[in-house]
């Protein structure tokens, strides 16, 4: 094989590394799906983190897909809080999905409340468990004040 050759052959692969890479990068640069689990019943998580960061994503298109899964004591607040409810309302109407744990919506009387709301009100152990296992879905939880009982600095 003459030096012509060999150079056009080490030329070829070198575009197709080169090529191979840039496609490596275009593929991991596209947005992926965002699940957040809200479980606080804090009102300060729900209008400064939870709520706010998932529009913000989903109005800047962060990620392909944005679902808010409403569960425990979340439920609860939002189906009493008339500002939380005007803010889902308008993350609805941005693309923003939410579904909520009917277990819980249930035990807080609240799923017709939810309902009312156009969240989807089911069960959720395994779709939550389907997302946490499917690579394509990052997912979030935000507990808010967990251990203020347990008298520590959180």
């Amino acid at each position: 094989m003459s030096s012509r050759h060999l150079l056009l052959v080490l030329l070829g692969i070198s575009m197709a590394a080169w090529g191979l890479t840039i496609a490596a990068a275009q593929q991991k640069a596209e947005p992926t799906r965002l699940a957040v689990v809200w479980t606080s019943g804090d009102p300060d998580v729900a209008h400064k983190m939870v709520l706010m960061y998932m529009h913000a994503s989903q109005k800047n298109q962060w990620f392909g897909e944005n679902l808010v899964i409403v569960w425990g004591p979340s439920s609860r607040l939002l189906a009493a809080d008339k500002d939380l409810q005007a803010k889902v309302r308008s993350m609805q109407d941005d693309g923003v999905k939410f579904q909520a744990c009917v277990a819980c919506a249930n035990m807080y009387g609240v799923a017709d409340d939810l309902t009312a709301l156009g969240i989807e009100v089911k069960p959720m152990g395994k779709p939550l468990t389907d997302l946490l296992q499917d690579d394509g879905w990052d997912v979030l939880s935000f507990l808010g004040r967990l251990y203020d009982g347990l008298g520590g600095p959180w």
